[in-house]
């Protein structure tokens, strides 16, 4: 997988593969994206998180 230029989309489909969730995702360059914050998704009634710092939205698709 190649590297994903950080914040570059604002809304994320992951999967349970991708759990525990956090942002910036791994395979984002994390040298001029913000610290690392975990989001406990898998925890939200409607299975989305919303990244305090950047804003991006991440939906948990149904396995």
């Amino acid at each position: 997988m190649s590297k994903q230029q950080a914040n570059s989309q604002q809304h994320y489909s992951i999967t349970d593969a991708d759990l525990p969730l956090h942002c910036p995702l791994p395979n984002t360059s994390l040298w001029n994206s913000h610290p690392r914050v975990y989001l406990a998704i898998e925890e939200s009634a409607n299975k989305s998180a919303i990244c305090p710092y950047c804003g991006a939205t991440y939906t948990l698709k149904d396995s």
